[in-house]
């Protein structure tokens, strides 16, 4: 499938789909009209595409940091002889910097805009990839954890706004199918972090016991460990550099007004219900918690569960990873074409379900069967983190990048998850700890069926505010 089709999508077949607009945003009066013209409005305005373009490309380039820390799990147990439990600290780190930076983030866009709030996030995310130097020099895992915090600091910033941006750049109709079609570059990153990860951070030796005790017999064995570690410096160099020429490409661009207006007035005099009282945002903050979790889990341990159960080394078993992201890949771009027919919430609960069952099969049956179930599991996940993101901000109205903020602050379940599979992995071994993301996925599937519509009645009285 060309990307191509998603930027002219045919008419939708019948009537409104569930749970989304019909509304027609005219983006030069920020004002909404109904208009029947709005099934055939193009997924991205012709003068919209530019921005576009270069913000869908920041799902790119947040896609590498998530996924290297998948490499850095087995890679730092390895350097600095570490534990599974203390292995997770990756993304406990890395996840933290999402939980503390954006409502910061959402509170900052709302004054100066969706571009300096991007700026920022671009200038924290360079920034931390190139603490990696000094952190490998000085051979510290706390330096690299704080490193860590700071890339995911500006991703906050990054997500906070990308999400809300793309959602509100074209016809709201169409939010969450151009939304799923940015998103389907994330894992393109992904697969590009695994692949590089895989090849110049890995080195391919691994030590047998006997190897090790001869390497302290001679004295060099710790230079052995920090040759290991010093394999991260180059391709987080290289990394923090494209990012911050992606931050001057940014700046020297005019981004739109997306239709909505922010202006002290009006959000003094905004008497739409406050967030914590949407029920449906508030199930799309839990969702989304569960969701990045469970992603962010099953990821984490792929490659220590493939090492465990099929007997191949960390190279190859990187490479298995990548098929995983292909496999996400694969399912993003089909789930953005599939959006235009199924309701999307209840393609989310659908897609929940069957994960559930790939990871009870990834549980029973650990091996080659299970791996296979993994992979499939990553098709499936494919649409639910830009799903839910699309369905949480639905009819917030000019709350919409307070509730992004709190949904880029829930991806703190990226931290907990895998932190909760470590546990359970070291208690119980590496298979039972996918019971973990098992259960997540239950608890969005009933999200998806039961919980993810906004109140219609609301939309209704308040039609602007289906531009959220």
């Amino acid at each position: 499938m060309h990307a191509t089709h998603f930027l002219n999508p045919p008419a939708p077949r019948g009537g409104n789909h569930k749970g989304i607009s019909t509304l027609h945003t005219d983006p030069t009066a920020g004002l909404d009209i109904k208009s029947s013209s709005s099934q055939h409005a193009p997924l991205v305005p012709r003068d919209r595409m530019l921005p576009f373009v270069l913000v869908t490309a920041l799902f790119f380039l947040w896609g590498v940091p998530n996924n290297f820390n998948d490499i850095l799990i087995r890679q730092f147990m390895k350097s600095f002889e570490i534990n599974r439990l203390q292995a997770g600290l990756v993304q406990f780190a890395f996840y933290l910097g999402y939980f503390f930076l954006a409502l910061p983030a959402g509170a900052f866009m709302r004054r100066a805009g969706y571009k300096a709030g991007i700026l920022i996030g671009l200038c924290l995310y360079g920034a931390g990839c190139i603490l990696f130097w000094p952190a490998a020099l000085a051979q510290s895992y706390a330096f690299f954890l704080t490193a860590l915090f700071v890339i995911a600091s500006g991703l906050a910033f990054l997500e906070t706004g990308a999400s809300p941006f793309i959602i509100q750049l074209g016809d709201p109709e169409s939010a969450a199918q151009r939304v799923n079609l940015s998103q389907a570059f994330n894992p393109l990153g992904s697969i590009t972090a695994v692949l590089i990860g895989s090849r110049f951070i890995f080195s391919g030796i691994e030590l047998k016991p006997a190897q090790v005790a001869a390497l302290q017999a001679q004295h060099q064995y710790q230079a052995y460990l920090r040759s290991e570690t010093l394999r991260v410096i180059v391709p987080y160099l290289g990394l923090g550099s494209l990012v911050l020429l992606w931050a001057v490409l940014i700046a020297l661009t005019r981004f739109p007004h997306t239709g909505l207006d922010y202006s002290r007035n009006t959000l003094e005099h905004d008497e739409s219900k406050p967030l914590w009282r949407r029920r449906h945002f508030v199930l799309a903050v839990v969702a989304q918690f569960l969701y990045v979790g469970a992603q962010v889990g099953v990821w984490s341990w792929q490659i220590p569960y493939t090492m465990t159960f099929t007997g191949i080394g960390e190279r190859e078993a990187g490479y298995w990873l990548t098929a995983a992201l292909i496999a996400l890949t694969t399912g993003r771009f089909f789930s953005s074409w599939l959006l235009h027919y199924v309701p999307a919430s209840r393609l989310l609960g659908l897609f929940a379900v069957t994960n559930t069952v790939l990871c009870g099969v990834a549980v029973l049956h650990p091996g080659w069967l299970g791996l296979g179930c993994l992979i499939a599991n990553s098709f499936f996940m494919s649409m639910m983190y830009p799903t839910i993101f699309a369905l949480g901000v639905k009819g917030l109205g000019t709350r919409t990048k307070t509730g992004s903020a709190f949904i880029v602050m829930s991806i703190v379940g990226g931290a907990i998850v895998p932190l909760a599979m470590g546990l359970v992995g070291d208690k119980a071994g590496i298979a039972l700890s996918y019971l973990v993301p098992l259960a997540c996925f239950i608890v969005i599937a009933l999200y998806g069926f039961l919980g993810a519509d906004p109140d219609p009645e609301e939309l209704a009285a308040n039609p602007k505010l289906a531009l959220g």
